[in-house]
Order: structure tokens, then sequence, then C-alpha cells
């Protein structure tokens, strides 16, 4: 979709969740463009998600944008969509013995309320059918949610549209510099005007920074391996989340008796379309037939997908503090779908220099400030 108009109140670079969220509580108060390098938004994070919401994902820092998603994500204004975006899982979080520190660290850090539920030896058995005897420690997160991602993020696109937004797909940002008091935006197929510049370019968003003459922040993309396996026997479709309390994999059921697994790789990579190693591939398969006695029939799918993390692993939400009309988005981490509805609230509320709002009571913007890094 083109406009006739060169001169935007803003210029989103990114169309995944981030800039796509963002743009939606944007674009009815201003005009907007969103641009986007792939031929279709969300091709890289967004897209090859394993897409669930769990409160305990990111740490307690995290945490207040996770809960804050959670009422929009189950019941979404009509205006956005008429059906809710969380199915009920469960989680389990398993060890062994020596993961004790683990498990305490976990429930300690979510000391402030009944988050989880300490599970025994038998109780895992009941919940994780052919679990290897020596799984002895778990911890249940009845809370957790498959998200359905594809359609959080098509709403998302379609309220932006809805509103007057303007995409631009295949545009990829060439360069950016100040002009008066706002900026001069070129773009690999048009050149345009903007009041600012909204950097959520996920994996890319320290190059969108250089781009624009302003300092990266030392956001790193990470590769997260991911595998769809069928095995026998079939998983049953409700079992839940089943996370390792030391870091080392965590699977669910994809539906039809398959799983998807991942180690929990976070490999330092260079932004672009990544792949997965075979090595990695092997290394899920692995640590998969340590915990249960499941076997493995096909590995019917693999990919891998970008994970971007800011030096302290917390997201980066706020106007640069030394380049003016360059807005951080970015930094999300693994959590950025599940934090999303929050954090796009925030974000709006920071740009347009408006109250955030009831819904975000108990969030403090500065701990996600670019500041911190300066």
């Amino acid at each position: 979709m083109t406009s006739p108009h060169s001169n935007f109140d803003a210029v989103i670079i990114g169309a995944g969740m981030a800039g796509a969220s963002l743009g939606a509580q944007l674009a009815p108060h201003m005009s907007v463009l969103i641009a986007e390098m792939e031929d279709m938004p969300g091709y890289h994070a967004t897209g090859r998600s394993v897409a669930f919401w769990t409160e305990s994902y990111g740490g307690p820092d995290v945490r207040p944008l996770t809960s804050a998603s959670r009422a929009f994500l189950e019941r979404p204004d009509p205006e956005f969509s008429e059906q809710g975006f969380l199915h009920r899982r469960g989680a389990v979080h398993i060890g062994r013995q020596g993961d004790e520190a683990a498990r305490d660290h976990l429930q300690k850090v979510f000391a402030d309320d009944a988050l989880f539920t300490p599970l025994t030896a038998s109780d895992l058995q009941d919940r994780i059918s052919g679990l290897h005897p020596d799984w002895v420690l778990g911890l249940e997160e009845p809370s957790t949610c498959d998200i359905d991602v594809a359609a959080l993020h098509g709403a998302y696109l379609r309220a932006y549209a809805r509103h007057g937004g303007t995409i631009a797909i295949g545009e990829r940002l060439v360069g950016a510099e100040r002009s008066g008091q706002g900026w001069h935006v070129r773009l690999s197929g048009r050149e345009v005007g903007a009041g600012m510049i909204i950097n959520a370019a996920g994996a890319w968003a320290d190059q969108v920074a250089q781009a624009s003459g302003v300092a990266p922040l030392g956001i790193q993309p990470m590769l997260r391996t991911v595998v769809q396996l069928r095995v026998d026997p079939a998983v049953p479709d409700d079992l839940p989340l089943v996370l390792d309390l030391s870091g080392r994999f965590y699977f669910k059921p994809a539906g039809g008796g398959r799983i998807w697994l991942t180690p929990h790789d976070e490999t330092p990579v260079a932004a672009g379309d990544v792949a997965p190693d075979e090595m990695d591939v092997a290394i899920a398969i692995e640590r998969l037939q340590q915990v249960v006695g499941w076997r493995v029939e096909a590995v019917e799918r693999k990919w891998a997908g970008l994970r971007s993390f800011a030096p302290d692993r917390l997201p980066v939400y706020g106007f640069d503090s030394v380049v003016p009309g360059f807005f951080w988005f970015a930094g999300q981490g693994g959590f950025g779908i599940q934090t999303a509805p929050a954090a796009a609230l925030l974000g709006a509320g920071l740009v347009r220099g408006t109250n955030i709002g009831p819904a975000l009571a108990g969030i403090d913007p500065a701990k996600y400030a670019p500041a911190r890094f300066r």
C-alpha cells in the first residue's frame, strides 16, 4: 500500500509485532508510515515464535508488562477482534536432583503470590506421560496459555490500516538525517519527511540507529532453534508446556500428537534470515530423550528465529536521550509477543507524551528507558 503523502508524523521501521502493535495505537492520533524491508510483515521473529504467554518468562522486571497484557489478549475490544488470542495450556517446570537451587530461585524471585504450585515426583508422572523417573522436582504454573500469534499480529495490522495507517512493504531504511525539527528519511524506494523515527526493527535495531546517526545500544540478535517432531506414543494435545529448571530445553504440543521442541539456545548472530544448525537440532533431540521415553519417529520441520536482547535483557522503550525525535521500541527478547499489548500502550503514551493510563498502573517507564545505557 502506498500513500500520496510525503510527510508523516512518525515513520516506524519494522512491521513485526512491535511495529504493528505500536502503529495500531498511534494511527488514530497521528499520520504514520510503517516501513518493512521484507515482502511480508512479521517474517523473522514474529512469524517464528513458539507462541506462549507465561508470567515467569523474562523475569520479574518483565512480568508487569506480561501481566498487564493478559486482559487484552483474553478479551480484546470487539472492534479489534471478536475472539481472544489466549488458549489455556498450563506449564510445568521440571528438574532433577541438583536443580534445587534453580527451583528455589524461581520461587524466590516470584514470591509475591501463588504463581507456582510445587509438584511431587508422582505429580510429574501424572502430568507428563513417559517421564523418566530421575525428574523429581517440579513447579506448576497453571496460568500459562498459548498465544495465537498470527491472529494477534493480523488484528494489529488491520486496526492500523482501519485508522488510516500506511504500510510500505519491501522498503528498507537506507539512511535518515535530522531536518529542522524532524527527519529526512531515505527508504529503498522513496524518501519521506517525518516528525520522528520509531525503531521497531528487532534484530536490526542497532543498524537502524546507526543509519540514522544514533549511537547503538548493544542490542544483540540471538538465534533460537525449534524443531517439530512426530513422536510415539503421540503426545496428548493437553500436555502442558514443559520447561527445564536449568534452562536447557522446553517443549509443548503442536497438535496431532506432535511437539515443538527447542534446546533453549541463544547463539549470538548477525541480523539476517537465520537457519537452524543440524548440531543444535541433534542436541535438542538428545535432551528430549534424557527427559521422556518417547520414540522420535520424524523431524517434520525445523527452523530458527531471532530474539534480540539489550545488554541488561530488558526491553528498550523511549526517546533516545541524545538525538531528538528518535524513539526506541526494541530489545524485546523472547517475550515481545506476550508483552505486546502493554508495550504498545506504554510506547504510544511515551510517543504522544500522554498518561499511560490505569491499565499500566505499577509499570515504571524509566526502567525501560534508553537513557539507562547512555
